[in-house]
């Protein structure tokens, strides 16, 4: 379906003034008829008062950013895209299928009253919207269940495809962005993880749903737009907005977190309580203050491992006899 913009209907004014006009012409042609007693005139002007309105029904006011798809007895005439004031025929019918669709987006209001067929409803946002789909749970590559949400800016671009190519275009692009999500996520860990190529060039990377978002909403886009080409509509960002582990692994993938925190921060005081006592020894022997054997070196660097690397503070006892 190929769109067709109609940009010669902006004559919505001079209709306007010409059907009023015609009303006025009428109403003094009924009253001056039924004086004179003129009555071929009068049902002349009793039939154009009666018929006069319908077209009214063609003028049609658009806003900045919307645009009106009409069919002409089920046949597509075009698309009025540009604001302004036009006048159609009266029997074309406008169509938007996902008018009543209200997803959790902008743009889907509840405005509280019943629109017509011919009001708001019925007109196409041209604007950027954003998607808020709910959150999934979803496994990784390594089979952990996450829970993700994502954001969707998207806009309407071909008006024709987005009301005749697909049933719903907003229902569309809801499923589209659930399945899209769905196949990206499962090719990353939550976490880096060893072994494990993102990228599918057969060699393992550091990528990860938790260090590499941008990378991963720009791939989740690019599958999205993929598959929204057919309806018309342009993905213009997608966002990750909730990314958690799932709650039956969360308190055991916490205690993992927290024990690797642990893992990195004894390794660190090690290499730091080795540094001290290698640095405590050299100044000793240099200074020549003290002169120990090996043994007395092996005692000595146990008790400054065990001051340096304990988690409590140790309680010094005074030796006030001989060091032998």
């Amino acid at each position: 379906m190929k769109e067709i913009v109609l940009n010669n209907k902006k004559n919505g004014m001079q209709v306007l003034l010409f059907i009023l006009a015609v009303y006025v012409i009428a109403v003094a042609g009924t009253v001056f008829s039924s004086i004179n007693g003129n009555y071929i005139v009068m049902i002349i002007s009793i039939i154009v008062l009666s018929v006069a309105w319908l077209p009214l029904t063609g003028l049609k006011v658009l806003k900045p950013q919307e645009a009106l798809v009409l069919t002409l007895f089920g046949k597509y005439v075009g698309t009025l895209k540009e604001n302004g004031f036009y006048f159609v025929n009266p029997f074309c019918t406008s169509v938007n299928p996902a008018a009543k669709t209200k997803l959790n987006q902008s743009g889907d209001v509840d405005l509280g009253v019943t629109v017509s067929a011919e009001s708001v409803g019925k007109r196409i946002s041209m604007k950027i919207m954003t998607l808020n789909n709910n959150k999934q749970k979803i496994n990784d590559c390594l089979g952990n269940p996450i829970e993700i949400g994502i954001a969707v800016t998207w806009r309407i671009v071909d008006t024709a495809k987005a009301v005749f190519n697909v049933d719903n275009y907003k229902e569309f692009l809801s499923l589209q962005c659930d399945s899209a999500l769905r196949n990206i996520v499962r090719l990353y860990p939550y976490d880096v993880a060893p072994d494990v190529d993102t990228t599918g060039d057969g060699i393992a990377d550091e990528g990860s749903l938790r260090g590499s978002s941008e990378i991963v909403a720009a791939r989740i886009r690019d599958e999205i737009q993929e598959r929204v080409n057919e309806a018309g509509i342009e993905i213009v960002e997608a966002r990750i907005t909730y990314l958690a582990y799932a709650t039956e692994i969360a308190a055991v993938m916490l205690q993992r977190q927290q024990a690797s925190a642990i893992i990195d921060a004894r390794k660190m005081i090690v290499d730091g309580a080795v540094g001290m006592v290698e640095m405590a020894l050299e100044r000793l022997d240099e200074n020549g203050m003290v002169t120990l054997d090996e043994e007395r070196k092996a005692a000595m660097v146990s008790n400054l491992l065990v001051v340096l690397c304990g988690s409590h503070d140790a309680q010094p006892i005074v030796n006030t006899g001989s060091l032998y």
